[in-house]
């Protein structure tokens, strides 16, 4: 199937027809539906540097393979005579009602998987209703992507990443931006407030935003950009070799306007050393998020929460949700399965609304969650593979594979709802002969 996204509106179950009736003519999707195939053809796309970037995790990625395992510890009960001939698998979050239980979380640097970047990622959630969360590491800035949105459907839902930068002014800034585009929840995330030992990135020693990858939210926002002349220029340098001279030119081909202005100014190399030096700021603590809610009216959603305390914290605070989050496994090696915090959270939180990410994979996974406590499953790097192999239309497949997907699992375990799915039987994997 190669049209745009193979996108049904007869619902996402003729999803599964579709492919079948196109392999009558010998048509197979362009973007693998099973998800070891998918990573595999995406590998094989992209760039070392690349793959490395989006598929690579913290130490030796045992965190990775513990969100892995922790979907796999659940087995779901399926029941029998239930009539699911009609299905409903809309929720609402913030009072928005979505056609489905997932949303697309934050992937920075979206360009080195394809030239569509968020652009196409933001196209492909319009079409189908589904929420973005625009990233703050973005290739293309929140504007561009919010006007893309509103071309396909007005009023297309998505949710603003925030990095807390050492720039106060700077957070303002970008914050009332996402205001001003038309986003419904600010998310702060938490577990980045410095990078994390990434080995695959550091034995390419390769980091997308010194070639000033990556960095569009901050390019594109006058606050930063008035900020550049007094930007430090006492930092370690590279050595000088003709590739970083290629670099050099990367990074101002990357910066808004002519390249060859933004080259020999030096405002392309001026936003790289700014963005390294303001990028997060580690010393945030609960106290600030008073500060913020002073400064918007959108709903703070607080992503990477993984234990009960910072739960309960975050309800005194007045945080509006939770993101049950160890960031893919991205930041901390041998951390905290995020479906097996799941239920610690929202017992410690049980009147917000709590999303699940981390190792999402399929329509199972999504079950699972949701009956485990979830009001909603982010969706990771999934998108960004089906972005690699088919831009717009690759995204489009895959929201549309896990939508239907998910949705067959709901019927065939006996759901007609996702109430229903959150009554739902799960037993533990060697429970019962499992």
């Amino acid at each position: 199937m190669n049209e745009p996204g193979g996108h049904n509106a007869g619902g996402t179950v003729a999803r599964q027809q579709a492919i079948y009736r196109h392999g009558m003519a010998g048509r197979r999707p362009c973007v693998p539906v099973d998800y070891d195939a998918l990573e595999r053809a995406a590998g094989d796309r992209l760039s070392a540097e690349a793959f490395a970037y989006i598929a690579g995790g913290a130490g030796r990625e045992s965190t990775m393979a513990a969100n892995r395992a922790a979907f796999e510890r659940w087995r779901i009960v399926p029941r029998m005579l239930r009539d699911v001939a009609t299905r409903d698998t809309s929720i609402e979050l913030f009072g928005q009602r979505l056609p489905s239980p997932f949303l697309l979380c934050p992937i920075g640097v979206l360009e080195m998987a394809h030239n569509d970047a968020d652009v196409g990622v933001a196209r492909a959630a319009a079409e189908r209703g589904v929420p973005m969360i625009f990233s703050n590491q973005a290739s293309r800035s929140m504007e561009q992507c919010a006007d893309a949105m509103e071309r396909l459907r007005p009023g297309a839902p998505r949710w603003f990443q925030l990095y807390w930068s050492k720039s106060d002014a700077l957070v303002e800034s970008l914050v009332a931006r996402a205001e001003g585009c038309g986003c419904s929840a600010l998310v702060v995330t938490l577990d980045t407030t410095l990078l994390g030992w990434r080995p695959r990135d550091l034995d390419l020693a390769h980091l997308p935003f010194l070639l000033g990858q990556g960095i569009a939210q901050y390019t594109s926002d006058t606050v930063f950009r008035s900020a550049l002349r007094e930007a430090a220029d006492d930092g370690p340098r590279p050595p000088i070799t003709t590739r970083t001279l290629r670099n050099v030119v990367a990074a101002a081909r990357h910066y808004p306007g002519s390249g060859l202005r933004a080259l020999t100014s030096g405002d392309a190399l001026a936003a790289v050393r700014h963005f390294i030096a303001t990028y997060s700021r580690p010393n945030i603590s609960w106290d600030d998020l008073a500060w913020l809610r002073e400064r918007t009216r959108l709903p703070i959603v607080l992503k990477g929460v993984l234990d009960g305390d910072d739960a309960r914290l975050a309800v005194a605070h007045g945080v509006d949700g939770l993101i049950v989050s160890n960031h893919g496994g991205r930041q901390v090696d041998g951390a905290r399965a995020s479906l097996n915090a799941l239920p610690e959270i929202v017992a410690a939180a049980p009147d917000l609304p709590v999303i699940l990410d981390s190792g999402v994979r399929g329509g199972a996974d999504l079950f699972k969650a949701l009956a485990l406590g979830a009001s909603a499953v982010g969706l990771g790097r999934p998108y960004a593979y089906g972005l690699a192999l088919a831009g717009e239309a690759g995204v489009g497949e895959v929201i549309d594979n896990l939508a239907a997907d998910f949705e067959l699992t709901m019927a065939l375990a006996g759901c007609r709802n996702i109430a229903e799915v959150a009554r739902a039987r799960l037993l533990p994997a060697d429970a019962r002969g499992d």
